[in-house]
């Protein structure tokens, strides 16, 4: 294990910094933007080309700003919340930061690379946020009696604990290896949980900027599984001896109210680029649109709250076994336990969108943050109905942007052919650039071949087959994706010493919550380093369980997280999985 700490100074930085540096400066003054709406490329379904043509990178007229020095306050190299007691509810402080690991699977690390090294782009990566309307008539939580982190007691504080992780990134004064300023912040999926309108409602406030109130129903209480005296959930405001108090949680009062009450997000302050997961595409991440049923269902006035184990393990093997993609059990089951549902507020907002609403929030002009205009996304992929696209991150740097979900139902994913092929002939229209391809799910976990309903008689493609082609690309240099909520990262290498870096990141809904630093380099001695260097929220590691704030809740949200019963303890991943430096052979 090695800590890599360099000093890029102004001297040292070639010209694709100083165009990182001037479009940064440019986005801060509202001036010159770098990354503009026209230099995304959405992909024309119909015709197979590109429906839009690339802009060249917008230099400000503003001089760049000197080098910053590297630096790593904020992150996980200083320090990581960790336990402070080792036993029952266990409350965090402030833990021993994560070292440096340098990997050289694909290529051999070379002595002095530390001084020659120039900054292609740094960027940070956002995946799983799932921001979740916790009272949301269709959700699972009584999957909990046969799976007990089916349901999780902080899924209350989703938004509180995404805006600080929003304030932190806006606290960052730079790249932490090379002190180069960041170009953007990329979402890697399911940014929301329950595919419904008020979860996107709230994603876009808390990327862009604005005051959410994460409530949904009736507007002045709280309706769900947390005040409903089942003690198969933590009833935090109740003095009620649940099954989680039992583990040592706390009674806290007003939790409720805090919960649902009014925050807000500043937004983020560098332009923010989104991909779809497939939470966001289908409801609860796993059923194919159609189903009338359940949509009507989805903004009434009844909830299920409970369901006995044998039931719950029943429907939750026909999800994850994939028996029942367009919810049919689901719908009988709803059906056939009406008399034991609890009535709630019915509201409208909670209806599930579609990829067209999707498309149309990012292009809203209320959402546009600091850009670009449709985060990635354009009035071409409303045309072609595609939620796929590329865009020039810096002066010879490509990323591109899948969609990795199967509309015909279940969580994990596949490509379509007409897809696979564009990916094919945007790679060889950028050969002479570097690419990062972004997606939801992992090269392992694109196993869903199901055909789309729009489109049956195309093929579906795995993640094996992705791979394969991004390996027949040289000029591919990382993959950066989430979904399976751990820090994963994987060397792949092809025929002729083609490799690239699959780099997959743990989510900010299960501990330990984090967000990736990716910085990309040249060496200048025949070889690129990826860096990643993980961050937590602004959130204090300590916590006050009577500070029921907006940062107070941020905190807890971590907390809460955990000591979830049934998590999974090995989500940070390995030393060699979290703060590294990749080095690959220069294609």
């Amino acid at each position: 294990m090695s800590r890599i700490r360099s000093v890029a100074t102004a001297a040292a930085m070639n010209r694709r910094a100083l165009l990182a540096a001037a479009g940064a400066m440019s986005l801060t003054a509202g001036v010159g933007l770098a990354l503009r709406p026209e230099e995304s490329r959405a992909a024309d379904h119909a015709t197979g080309r590109a429906a839009q043509g690339e802009a060249p990178v917008a230099v400000s007229r503003r001089a760049p700003a000197a080098a910053l020095a590297p630096y790593t306050k904020g992150t996980t190299l200083a320090t990581v919340a960790a336990p402070r007691n080792s036993s029952g509810y266990r409350r965090l402080g402030d833990g021993p930061g994560w070292k440096r690991v340098v990997r050289s699977e694909l290529a051999t690390p070379k002595s002095g690379r530390a001084g020659r090294r120039t900054t292609l782009a740094a960027f940070v990566q956002f995946t799983d946020l799932h921001l979740m309307d916790a009272q949301h008539p269709l959700r699972l939580e009584f999957l909990r009696s046969t799976d007990r982190h089916a349901w999780r007691p902080h899924e209350a504080l989703t938004v509180p604990g995404a805006i600080s992780l929003v304030e932190r990134v806006n606290s960052l004064r730079g790249a932490p290896v090379t002190g180069a300023p960041l170009h953007f912040v990329m979402t890697t999926g399911d940014n929301t949980d329950n595919n419904a309108k008020s979860e996107l409602e709230w994603f876009m406030k808390i990327m862009s900027g604005g005051r959410i109130t994460p409530n949904s129903g009736d507007p002045r209480h709280y309706e769900g599984v947390q005040n409903s005296g089942l003690t198969l959930y933590w009833q935090p405001d109740s003095t009620i001896r649940d099954a989680d108090k039992q583990l040592g949680f706390p009674h806290i009062h007003g939790f409720l109210a805090a919960a649902i009450r009014e925050v807000r997000s500043p937004g983020l302050n560098l332009p923010w680029y989104s991909t779809v997961g497939n939470h966001d595409a289908l409801p609860l991440g796993c059923y194919a649109h159609g189903d009338p049923y359940l949509a009507e269902f989805a903004i009434g006035g009844r909830k299920l709250m409970s369901l006995p184990a044998a039931e719950a393990k029943k429907l939750q093997d026909s999800i994850k076994y994939a028996k029942d993609p367009k919810g049919v059990q689901f719908r009988d089951l709803l059906k056939a336990h009406a008399r034991a549902m609890r009535s709630v507020t019915p509201d409208e907002r909670r209806a599930p969108y579609t990829p067209a609403d999707y498309l149309k929030a990012h292009l809203d002009p209320a959402y546009s943050g600091r850009g670009p205009v449709g985060h990635g996304y354009s009035s071409a992929n409303v045309d072609s109905g595609t939620q796929y696209y590329s865009f020039r991150i810096a002066d010879d740097v490509i990323g591109i942007s899948l969609d990795t979900t199967d509309p015909g139902g279940h969580y994990n994913g596949s490509i379509g052919t007409a897809q696979l092929k564009w990916l094919d002939r945007t790679l060889r229209a950028h050969k002479d650039s570097h690419v990062v391809v972004f997606s939801h799910h992992t090269s392992t976990t694109m196993s869903n071949t199901r055909p789309d309903p729009a489109r049956p008689g195309e093929r579906r493609h795995n993640g094996q087959e992705v791979v394969a082609l991004l390996g027949s690309h040289p000029n591919v240099l990382a993959w950066v994706n989430g979904h399976i909520h751990k820090n994963r990262i994987t060397p792949h290498s092809a025929d002729g010493g083609r490799s690239f870096w699959e780099v997959s990141t743990a989510s900010h809904v299960d501990y330990p919550q984090l967000a990736n630093v990716i910085e990309l380099v040249d060496n200048k001695d025949g070889t690129l380093s990826v860096f990643t260097t993980l961050i937590e929220s602004a959130a204090p590691h300590r916590t006050d369980v009577a500070d029921l704030t907006q940062t107070g809740l941020a905190a807890l949200y971590r907390e809460l997280s955990f000591n979830a019963p049934g998590a999974d303890r090995t989500l940070a991943g390995n030393p060699s999985d979290r703060n590294t430096e990749l080095v690959l052979k220069k294609g």
